[in-house]
């Protein structure tokens, strides 16, 4: 790299409901910054996972998939996602390789004709599926001259990543960089504390819960010379039974999801933790723009 310009700038990574997305962020930055479930529309944030290089500074955008929006609440999230297509330096769309493409991968792909240059494709998921299928996908996406590199991956196991960001070195502008180098994520604590609730409790309900549902950090605070951060929070259903499906029988899916939720924030933050966690029925929430607010801050 010796002599070679310093390249610095942001990079959208878009693409349908559990392409993987988030996955690649956490791979590419290597640590986590985005939550992840096999949960559709598990982002609701944008979230910024920072890498900093000898090559320079990659910033990456990681927007709600993309989707029909149905509620507010999925508006807001497209919203988010065709706000960063337009901003950023390079545009890099997810496609799950493993499934066949459908209307949704054409409805992603002419977002990404319309926006600006550069503009990357990743066929990811390429662990699950025979090189045979891999080749004609590759040739379709070359044909439709929507994009201008096109490179198969696997977020999971790390398969080419390395080519990937040499690819999105080289699309973006020279620069120094835009965070200071120890930077790892811009999210704020308050906001990953209720991401990290969020996720283990997706692992855990049904089908019709994860749309529903919602954390609304109220408070945090640090017990002085305890070295513990008390937060507050409380898990917003749409419907008066889905309580009963987060708190699970005499509560107890409520206090596993609690309890490793718990405990990765102890492990990332090094300080204890105690989550003080109610679990409320608001119809209509994800409609409702003052609920949202605080939802989304």
């Amino acid at each position: 790299m010796s002599g070679a310009p310093r390249r610095s700038g942001t990079v959208a990574v878009v693409g349908r409901p559990n392409a993987g997305k988030s996955t690649l962020v956490n791979a590419l930055v290597g640590t986590k910054v985005a939550i992840v479930s096999d949960k559709p529309q598990t982002t609701r944030r944008r979230v910024l996972g920072i890498v900093t290089a000898p090559e320079g500074q990659l910033v990456f955008v990681d927007t709600p998939g993309l989707h029909k929006p149905l509620h507010r609440l999925n508006k807001v999230m497209m919203n988010d996602a065709l706000e960063a297509i337009r901003e950023v330096d390079v545009r890099l769309l997810v496609i799950d390789a493993s499934e066949p493409g459908g209307g949704g991968d054409r409805y992603a792909l002419g977002l990404l004709a319309d926006a600006p240059h550069p503009r990357v494709a990743v066929l990811n998921k390429i662990d699950r599926i025979d090189k045979s299928r891999l080749l004609p996908r590759m040739a379709e996406l070359g044909d439709s001259k929507v994009f201008d590199e096109i490179v198969p991956i696997s977020a999971l196991r790390g398969e080419g990543l390395d080519r990937l960001r040499t690819v999105l070195f080289a699309n973006l502008p020279e620069g120094d960089e835009l965070y200071p180098v120890e930077t790892v994520t811009m999210t704020a604590p308050r906001v990953h504390y209720g991401e990290v609730i969020r996720e283990k409790l997706l692992t855990r309900t049904r089908e019709e819960i994860p749309y529903g549902l919602g954390v609304v950090v109220e408070e945090v605070r640090d017990e002085p010379g305890k070295k513990l951060t008390v937060v507050t929070a409380t898990i917003v259903v749409d419907k008066e039974n889905h309580k009963g499906i987060v708190l699970g029988a005499g509560g107890r899916l409520l206090k596993e999801a609690a309890t490793e939720a718990r405990l990765e924030l102890e492990a990332a933050f090094g300080r204890r933790f105690y989550l003080d966690l109610n679990v409320a029925a608001r119809p209509g929430w994800r409609e409702d723009p003052r609920f949202l607010a605080d939802l989304t801050s």
